[in-house]
């Protein structure tokens, strides 16, 4: 028989990200089984902006190296996922509070119709990873009259 960590709210938990997952989507969450193990998976916040030749994704991903993060782009969908690892304290430094959270990350977001996939590219200064994804210039066709029988 072994012993299982009961947690009374981590149905409601479920519940709530399941009925309202944009709401709740950054607030970190228990993977793994329902024992108490497994790793917590976490969500950066971005933001997004629009200028006249692209879009622009800016992700704030702290302490989190660039060769931790992979960007890719299948089907409309961008998707940013890395991992924070947690660094190793020193042998006289004992922690009393740690409010950052390590781990696994991934966000995702639908792209418009009028990008160019193929030349999209990601820098990464001072903790925020910036995606640019440039517009693609769609010619705008007049109005065709269609005539009515």
């Amino acid at each position: 028989m072994s012993i299982v960590r009961w947690e009374p709210f981590g149905e409601m938990d479920n519940l709530f990200n399941r009925l309202m997952p944009s709401m709740f989507a950054r607030w970190p969450s228990r993977l793994g089984s329902s024992n108490g193990g497994g790793t917590i998976e976490w969500a950066p916040s971005a933001d997004i902006s629009e200028t006249d030749k692209e879009y622009l994704i800016r992700a704030d991903l702290p302490a989190v190296k660039k060769e931790d993060v992979k960007v890719t782009v299948a089907d409309g969908i961008i998707t940013i996922e890395g991992e924070r690892k947690q660094t190793k304290e020193d042998k006289g430094e004992k922690a009393h509070r740690v409010e950052s959270f390590y781990g696994h990350f991934t966000r995702s977001f639908s792209l418009p119709d009028s990008v160019d996939e193929n030349t999209i590219r990601c820098e990464s200064k001072e903790g925020v990873l910036t995606v640019h994804i440039p517009k693609v210039q769609t010619p705008r066709q007049q109005p065709k009259q269609i005539k009515v029988d």
